[in-house]
């Protein structure tokens, strides 16, 4: 199977026609029949019903021609990528992250300092197993997440299976963020134990989820009401208009910081943020300068 047989294939469903990509093409239809006759026999299927009427496609072709048309795509990004002049001089940076404002306001800071004609900078909030595969497939230059007591060694693991790097950048006391109204809103410091009667709103994990993969410390801890959500503007009006609570690092994102109180929990586990790169790629000009920018806001929170 090669790209020039998915190329042919995509464009006969789409002409219906064998002999009109031959004639595009220049090349006999002799040869366009061949490559995809060539291409059913390995992959043993069949792409194409053929009739007095003409060629139409199968069921499993219609399948077939999803996956060749993502193959196609991504290999036309590829050539564009290293064939066009223009790019040649890009600066990229990918970062995948767990729901941190202050990697939003490190990556705001950055994107402002580019004055390059061309660039290419991509932050992306997801889940924590999303961002060990980013890593490791190199989709992403650095994934920003944390490591507990509790979770430490199963996340170890995973970053040696994919050969990821983990460096440290904050140990942050865990935090309880409520709205600025909230019955626990006065108390300088939580326990625990206080926060059983209240709504707990974590971020959710999808079908990979574990406790070892949460984004919030004592996960593992069971409490009866669980509010779960994806993104952290969802998670922002929760904590402003109800009262819930959510456990973090305890820096506040701008939107934050008039309407939600962030209170220390009672507790000696730390959260230990910091980021992952692949051991076989070094960290472009970029990705380096967004690391200065997130260790600046933390010692700026850690000095507020």
């Amino acid at each position: 199977m090669n790209l020039q047989q998915l190329r042919y294939v995509i464009a006969i469903a789409e002409s219906g026609s064998m002999n009109s990509v031959a004639k595009t093409r220049f090349i006999s239809q002799s040869s366009v029949s061949v490559a995809v006759k060539e291409l059913e026999q390995e992959l043993g299927i069949t792409i194409f019903k053929r009739s007095p009427k003409g060629i139409g496609v199968t069921r499993e072709g219609v399948e077939f021609l999803g996956y060749a048309r993502q193959v196609i795509e991504q290999a036309d990004l590829l050539a564009g990528r290293y064939t066009d002049p223009k790019n040649a001089h890009q600066q990229g940076l990918s970062i995948s992250s767990q729901h941190y404002a202050f990697v939003v306001r490190a990556f705001t800071n950055f994107v402002r300092t580019q004055h390059n004609e061309f660039f290419n900078f991509t932050l992306r909030e997801t889940r924590t197993n999303d961002i060990i595969q980013d890593v490791a497939h190199f989709r992403a230059d650095i994934g920003i997440l944390f490591t507990s007591a509790y979770n430490e060694r199963a996340l170890r693991s995973r970053f040696d299976d994919n050969n990821l790097k983990f460096t440290s950048l904050h140990k942050a006391t865990p935090h309880v963020f409520v709205h600025k109204d909230h019955p626990l809103a006065s108390f300088k410091s939580i326990k625990i134990s206080q926060l059983q009667n209240w709504p707990r709103y974590t971020f959710e994990q999808g079908t990979q989820s574990s406790l070892y993969l949460s984004e919030e410390p004592f996960a593992y801890i069971a409490h009866p009401q669980n509010v779960v959500v994806s993104d952290r503007g969802t998670m922002t009006s929760l904590l402003a208009n109800y009262n819930g609570f959510l456990i973090s690092s305890g820096i506040l994102s701008d939107e934050m910081s008039t309407l939600i109180k962030s209170i220390p929990l009672q507790t000696d586990e730390l959260m230990n943020i910091g980021y992952i790169t692949h051991a076989q790629r070094k960290l472009s000009d970029a990705a380096q300068l967004f690391i200065e920018k997130l260790k600046e806001l933390i010692t700026e929170a850690e000095l507020a």
